[in-house]
């Protein structure tokens, strides 16, 4: 596809040519990726596949190029369904995937190419997650706190920046005879799976399906692009959590843990054992995800593990007339009554069969 692009004053000023990709299947796009400075796990072709072989949401990733030169990268998957209709998100549970700009002055042209791609597929919205200086020409729909560690420095140096009660919870943990390993068996995966579908319950939301876990380690960690740590108790993993590793940052992504055991900190030793893991293997710095402006409780667990805090924004408009759109609407108080009170093996199939048609 080619696209005429225009600037402000709406005269022609540059052809830019648009490639539609399939990153699973292009060999160049994780170097393209990693030349940029703000390139994420989330951008890789490996988190593609996962959500390709879990949900079959079209990949339709933008090269933006103007002549030889590079101007933009776009992640972008399609989701098409007959109860939630056709748009393209960026990207699909997902916490943030910014476009990755490689000449700011494009920052419009780049828009309005993705807005015809947009408009040609038909898409009822479109969704940019963490936009950064990508002009999108709208207000945020959604915004949540997002935290980071420096993980430069020597694992003591890593502690010290911990508040007191982290390190407290870390000292309990490490004296209550919880034992912690890094690993990438599929094993792994199932029993951090198990954790993941209680704590889902527990929550009142239904668990992604198990195919999404068990791509994730077929893509991701099997590659050497992630890990799980696990914290066992008697044997038992009564906590865990998934890691994912692109260039020199790495990603927590997801965590789960047994109720039972809170008291013995195993979350705090899991966190802990997994960024120190990632300190001796050159990462530079771990992402903690998104969390919602209304969770406190996580927001502050985060910040005691010495992050520093952001704001992400996502974007939502409709493709027609431009127009922005709410965010995500949060379950109601009786969604969650209901799948908190359905078995772990109801919730999971409720999950298989919803997913597919959300974001």
């Amino acid at each position: 596809m080619e696209q005429l692009a225009t600037g402000h004053s709406r005269q022609p000023v540059l052809r830019m040519e648009i490639k539609l990709t399939n990153p699973v299947a292009d060999p160049d796009w994780d170097r393209l990726v990693a030349s940029h400075p703000d390139a994420t796990f989330f951008h890789s072709a490996a988190w593609a596949e996962v959500l390709l072989q879990t949900y079959s949401h079209e990949p339709l990733y933008l090269r933006c190029l103007q002549g030889d030169k590079l101007v933009a990268l776009f992640p972008i998957m399609e989701v098409r369904s007959l109860l939630t209709g056709r748009r393209g998100v960026c990207l699909p549970f997902t916490d943030y995937c910014n476009p990755l700009l490689f000449d700011e002055e494009a920052s419009t042209n780049t828009s309005e190419a993705l807005f015809e791609v947009a408009r040609d597929r038909k898409w009822k919205h479109l969704e940019v997650r963490g936009r950064t200086s990508f002009d999108i020409g709208t207000g945020p729909a959604e915004a949540f706190y997002g935290h980071t560690i420096d993980l430069r420095g020597t694992p003591s140096e890593l502690l010290a920046q911990c508040k007191s009660s982290a390190r407290r919870a870390l000292r309990k943990a490490n004296r209550s005879g919880l034992q912690v390993e890094v690993t990438g068996s599929p094993a792994a995966i199932k029993e951090y799976y198990r954790l993941h579908a209680q704590t889902r319950k527990r929550h009142g939301i239904p668990p992604q399906p198990l195919s999404f876990f068990q791509n994730i380690q077929e893509a991701v960690i099997s590659r050497g692009l992630g890990f799980v740590v696990l914290a066992r108790f008697g044997g038992q993993a009564v906590a865990g959590a998934v890691f994912f590793r692109f260039g020199n940052r790495a990603l927590y992504k997801f965590a789960a843990s047994d109720l039972k055991y809170q008291n013995l900190r195993p979350n705090n030793l899991v966190i802990w054992q997994g960024a120190r893991y990632l300190v001796e293997n050159g990462v530079e710095e771990l992402d903690l995800g998104r969390t919602a402006l209304n969770h406190h409780g996580l927001r502050q667990f985060k910040l005691s593990c010495g992050s520093k805090e952001k704001t992400i924004h996502y974007f939502k408009f409709e493709t027609a007339v431009g127009h922005p759109v709410r965010g995500h609407e949060e379950p109601s108080a009786f969604q969650r009554a209901i799948f908190g009170r359905l078995p772990v093996a109801l919730n999971c199939l409720a999950g298989s069969l919803i997913y597919p048609h959300l974001d």
